[in-house]
Formats: C-alpha cells, structure tokens, sequence
C-alpha cells in the first residue's frame, strides 16, 4: 500500500513516544483542501477505526481510512531535516500535479 523510509519510522517513532500516552498509531489522510485541492494530514490515533487499513512498519504502525487510500496507494514517505526545515515529504504516483509546497496535490 505505501511505504516508509527510515528517517520517516524514526520521526513517527520519536511522535509517538512523546505522546505522553498509548496510541494505535500515526493516521495518514488526504483531505479536500491546499493550493491544488487535495492536501495530506498526519494525526495520532489513540484507537484505530473498524475500516482503517493497518499497516505495520517494524513498531511503527499507520492507519489509512479507505477514502485517503485510494490516493496514497503506491506512495512513499520520507521524513527529511534540511535547511529549509524539517518535514514529512510524499512521493505520490497517484499525484497528477503538485503544488510549490509540496503539501498539496490533485
């Protein structure tokens, strides 16, 4: 469904263990809105939905509702620390067009 690198399991890792309570894990969505009408969301999940997607990295799990699969099927999370900042970056083939931010696609 999607893949994980390194650096991504590591920052989701450091979140969850800083959250200061059990969660089920780090949920990955894609919501209307951003500069090119879809956008993608990160938030932890104390529980996981009866119709999330599982999907478990080593002690890293996601969870992906069925809508937000749809569009990150076959996509790539990086998690980079550059001059620019630190971030959660996609490399989405489902992505048509992507905007200049890089958190918004269609």
């Amino acid at each position: 469904m999607i893949a994980l690198t390194e650096p991504a399991r590591s920052a989701i890792r450091k979140a969850i263990q800083g959250a200061g309570q059990q969660v089920a894990g780090l949920r990955l969505m894609v919501q209307s809105g951003g500069c090119a009408g879809l956008k993608y969301g990160m938030a932890l999940e104390l529980e996981a939905q009866p119709d999330d997607a599982v999907v478990a990295f080593g002690d890293v799990t996601v969870l992906i509702d069925p809508d937000s699969g749809a569009h990150l099927t076959g996509a790539t999370v990086d998690f980079v620390d550059g001059l620019e900042g630190a971030g959660f970056v996609f490399d989405n083939p489902n992505a048509k067009a992507a905007c200049g931010c890089g958190k918004s696609f269609c």
